[in-house]
């Protein structure tokens, strides 16, 4: 059984920031734990704009606070984001995620899972890392 608390991951290497400050990303569960997936806080920060193009990796996504847009780059439609609203990158969907009025807290899981060290890439890509 594996149980952790947010507040021993704050402040560690398990705590990635984003390149240019836009977002936090806490990284409870990883890819050396054996669960087939990883699992993630993150939090995206109010008025900013990330570009994401997850390549290598499916994403779900569960806010559970603050508001904010997502916007698919391939349709050009957006959606709001803001507590109680889940979405699912099950198409490798490139888009931009956009921080609104207040601060985001999103509850991320990750398929395969992610090492806990991946930043994106000038194409908003985490690249595919193993342990070692």
């Amino acid at each position: 059984m594996l149980v952790r608390d947010i507040k021993t991951i704050i402040g560690t290497d398990k705590e990635v920031h984003a390149n240019e400050g836009q977002w936090t990303s806490r990284r409870m569960l990883l890819k050396k734990d054996g669960m087939g997936f990883s699992f993630h806080e993150t939090i995206i920060r109010k008025n900013t704009k990330t570009h994401i193009h997850y390549k290598n990796h499916l994403e779900a996504v569960y806010c559970v606070g603050g508001n904010g847009e997502i916007e698919d780059l391939t349709t050009g439609e957006r959606h709001k984001i803001y507590d109680g609203i889940m979405y699912a990158l099950n198409a490798h969907d490139e888009h931009n995620l956009y921080g609104g009025t207040e601060d985001m807290r999103l509850i991320c899981v990750f398929n395969p899972p992610i090492v806990g060290t991946e930043n994106h890439d000038g194409d908003g890509v985490y690249p595919l890392l193993d342990d070692a």
